[in-house]
């Protein structure tokens, strides 16, 4: 009793290794199975070969078929289901790392952006995301809401923020060179400290937004929303700041430089008038 116990135990153990490999077992259903149909069909062979292969031939054409048409749009939902299956998992993530203030959480969440990019995901929840000392540079994140989010001392060279949600977002210490803000919702975000050489915010929402310390040399500010924005020892080097809205005479007093940044006329003649000192160095 115990030597058949033993031995169903040894089939049962060989059956599961079988199963367990995809490959061997598909191979041994394919070596049953022709043995099977050729056995069966050893007798039209031999006597009835020449009205046997056209009913073959049929089959055939009905397989290519159905691999053509079936099987490759079976392939493609698969495919296409399975896409969207790894997107709803980065993004799950990210949810899962929300408000947990670690280095880990900051870098896996870092690694679901950058993933989901590489699907043409570009519009992600980062509301109340911790992302400090994290390298953003390049990645896309238009239309993304971003609100309140920790991305200090962090590095978005290039990155593409265009029309995203900032309102509140923390980048102080953190390098924007040549970034995208275009039309960007960031009222009561903090840039201090903040390198953002040749940004652009063009049409961009910085109401109350806090520059203090930043190198907006070259920068595009052109039509933004300045209303009470602090611009203290800021250096506005060749910044454009034409068409800005909001924007006084009062809130530039104490920046770092305006030299050769462009203004609306009403308003630089006011500057001259004011701070000629600012404008000439």
């Amino acid at each position: 009793m115990r030597f058949l116990e033993k031995r169903m135990k040894s089939v049962n153990e060989f059956f599961n290794s079988i199963i367990e490999k995809p490959l061997l077992t598909s191979s041994l259903v394919l070596v049953l199975v022709t043995v099977l149909v050729l056995g069966l069909s050893l007798k039209y062979y031999l006597h009835e070969f020449d009205t046997f292969v056209p009913q073959i031939l049929a089959e055939a054409h009905g397989m290519i078929f159905d691999i053509a048409v079936i099987g490759i749009l079976i392939f493609w939902l698969n495919q296409n289901g399975e896409i969207r299956q790894r997107i709803r998992t980065y993004k799950d993530e990210i949810d899962d790392f929300r408000l947990w203030e670690s280095e880990e959480a900051a870098f896996r969440t870092v690694g679901n952006i950058k993933r989901l990019n590489r699907h043409k995901i570009h519009e992600i929840n980062l509301v109340n995301c911790y992302l400090p000392r994290t390298n953003l540079n390049y990645v896309n994140l238009a239309a993304s809401n971003m609100n309140s989010a920790n991305i200090s001392q962090s590095t978005l060279i290039e990155s593409n923020l265009e029309n995203a949600r900032l309102n509140q977002t923390n980048f102080e210490n953190s390098n924007l060179n040549q970034a995208n803000l275009k039309g960007a919702y960031a009222s009561g975000a903090n840039f201090k400290d903040a390198f953002l050489i040749k940004s652009q915010f063009e049409n961009a929402f910085l109401i109350k937004a806090n520059f203090n310390n930043a190198f907006l040399m070259e920068a595009n500010l052109q039509n933004c929303y300045l209303m009470g924005a602090d611009f203290e020892n800021a250096s506005l080097y060749k910044a454009d700041l034409r068409g800005a809205k909001g924007l006084s005479v009062e809130q530039l007093a104490k920046v770092k430089t305006l030299y050769l940044a462009r203004f609306d006329e009403e308003i630089l003649e006011l500057i001259k008038t004011n701070l000629p000192e600012l404008v000439g160095a």
